[in-house]
């Protein structure tokens, strides 16, 4: 027997087409990951943060993850977003110079450890990303 198929929302296909311009099959792997502990958590994740907050018209996505990127380096207890939302910046053109400037530039404002986590998080996105080409 089948499980019956769930309607999809406008919301939730916005929020998965973004989820995977930032990174291909990210949709699929953030969404199992997370309806295996509670369905109402992949939502939350693909509808509200992706779907209605980082696909509003005002900023375009690499502005948008250029802002991310300097909030999670400011936040400092983040590692596992913050190098998702660096490999999703790269992914959607913003260039490893601009990348490591928004780091830096967070020494100013958020203190050189969290500088420093985030030169820690901006080394390990480039050497994947150097391993996979």
């Amino acid at each position: 027997m089948t499980a019956p198929l769930r309607s999809i929302s406008e919301t939730t296909l916005r929020g998965q087409r973004l989820m995977d311009t930032l990174e291909p099959g990210l949709s699929v792997r953030v969404g199992d990951r997370l309806s295996e502990l509670d369905p109402g958590l992949e939502r939350l994740v693909t509808d509200y943060a992706f779907g209605d907050v980082l696909s509003r018209p005002g900023l375009d996505i690499k502005t948008r993850e250029m802002l991310t990127v300097a909030a999670l380096t400011a936040m400092g207890n983040a590692p596992g977003q913050l190098e998702l939302h660096m490999r999703g910046a790269l992914n959607v053109g913003v260039t490893r110079a601009k990348l490591l400037e928004i780091v830096i530039q967070m020494a100013l404002y958020a203190g050189l450890p969290a500088c420093m986590n985030g030169v820690t998080a901006y080394r390990a996105v480039l050497a994947a990303a150097d391993q996979n080409k």
